[in-house]
């Protein structure tokens, strides 16, 4: 079972996987973006930490509403809503249980990945964090190690295609070529669920 220990340490590892590959994320968002995915989200992220250190929510659902809502109002541009939508509809979906199931979080997950579809109206294949987080949801039944491989899998898969939504789509055909960096930083996001999980 995962309580709510288990969602701090996603956060705060998430938050050091970002800081570990902020340069990275800065430099896919630098041809198709506004080269500013990697600092945003760091800056995000350690708002994140901070808040869950200072308020220490007690269930699983609540780590993931504050964590969320601290995205949507520190990170600039796209990805602190969409981020930000991920984690709070996750957590809403969680309720208000001292301890959820691997299959619980899988359910509320796809949740919060539905909600994000929704916010940005993209579906797979559009060159989006939807690319790395559909796989990702999809193995969750097959444990975490198998969500973060789906996911890397699904960001490098971003590489080939034609930008159809965000800021990326402006570029057209000049965006193929380039790994998404909303996928790549998604990907990051689910690697830290397995390791929180000591995979």
């Amino acid at each position: 079972m995962l309580d709510a220990d288990f969602f701090r340490r996603w956060m705060t590892a998430t938050a050091a996987s970002v800081d570990r590959e902020a340069e990275r994320l800065t430099a896919l968002d630098s041809p198709i973006g506004d080269a500013d995915h990697g600092s945003n989200l760091q800056r995000g992220f350690h708002a994140v930490t901070a808040v869950l250190e200072k308020e220490a929510p007690a269930t699983p659902g609540a780590v993931l509403v504050l964590a969320g809502r601290q995205l949507i109002s520190t990170v600039g541009g796209a990805s602190g809503p969409l981020y930000g939508t991920l984690l709070r509809r996750t957590g809403k979906a969680l309720g208000e249980d001292a301890e959820v199931s691997e299959g619980q979080f899988a359910d509320a997950f796809r949740a919060g990945v539905d909600a994000v579809m929704a916010l940005g109206g993209a579906a797979p294949g559009d060159k989006t964090m939807i690319d790395a987080l559909i796989p990702a949801v999809d193995a969750l039944g097959d444990g975490f190690g198998a969500a973060r491989a789906a996911a890397e899998e699904g960001a490098l898969a971003t590489t080939p295609l034609q930008a159809r939504k965000g800021r990326a789509s402006y570029l057209g055909e000049r965006s193929i070529g380039h790994q998404d960096p909303g996928a790549t930083s998604s990907s990051l996001l689910v690697a830290a669920l397995a390791e929180a999980n000591g995979e």
